[in-house]
């Protein structure tokens, strides 16, 4: 097990945290995003890390690139690597993270054409707004299966307002996780199982937020 971070570790990350959350654009900036049906927009992306069971510093990190609006994958990038940064509550992507944009780069010098226009995070649906006590909205709960009983929480990204995000998201759920991160987990847990010549030894998204190997994903 990885040890906590330190406390000037803690408020590092919270500073960057903070300036991040600063610099983010909550609106639209792109052309296809005018366009009820999202016309021009031909990628999307998708990226997971899975762990090996029992050892929450060996991990497999997957981004995918699907096409869009079909949701076939077009390429897929895996790799294990070793997580040394431990898991806190709020700041997992100071755990996760640099080994996702490690795999952007990779995709972007060998197949910069399939670079994904927009990367999952994660008007139609089951929506309602998540509100804070000033009232601001800071984010949606979505239904995006008729068989789910499980929500997904739905925030802006980057120059996608939290509209676009909702709509974009119902748009690529085959199953109740959107299909580029649902093909993202599957393929990291695949890798990791042919490493390690094994069925079940695999979990996904961080040792606090795994799933079990065997529940649906709808």
């Amino acid at each position: 097990m990885s040890e906590p971070p330190a406390g000037a570790a803690l408020r590092r990350w919270a500073r960057e945290q903070a300036r991040l959350k600063a610099s983010v654009i909550e609106e639209d900036t792109e052309e296809w995003q005018k366009d009820p049906s999202f016309a021009g927009l031909e990628r999307v992306g998708g990226v997971d890390l899975s762990y090996v069971k029992g050892d929450d510093t060996k991990a497999c990190a997957s981004l995918v690139v699907l096409s869009y609006p079909d949701l076939e994958v077009l390429y897929e990038d895996c790799q294990m690597v070793a997580v040394t940064a431990p898991y806190v509550a709020g700041f997992l992507a100071f755990r996760e993270v640099p080994f996702l944009v490690e795999a952007v780069q990779r995709l972007q010098q060998k197949e910069l054409r399939l670079k994904p226009q927009i990367r999952s995070l994660q008007m139609e649906g089951d929506a309602f707004p998540l509100t804070g006590t000033s009232g601001k909205v800071l984010g949606m709960v979505l239904r995006s299966c008729n068989n789910s009983s499980k929500p997904l929480y739905i925030s802006v990204g980057h120059r996608v307002c939290l509209e676009t995000a909702v709509h974009l998201v119902k748009s690529c759920c085959r199953y109740r996780i959107p299909e580029p991160i649902r093909q993202a987990d599957i393929r990291s847990r695949e890798y990791i199982r042919k490493q390690l010549c094994s069925p079940l030894e695999v979990v996904s998204s961080g040792p606090k937020r795994r799933e079990k190997e065997t529940e649906p994903d709808d």
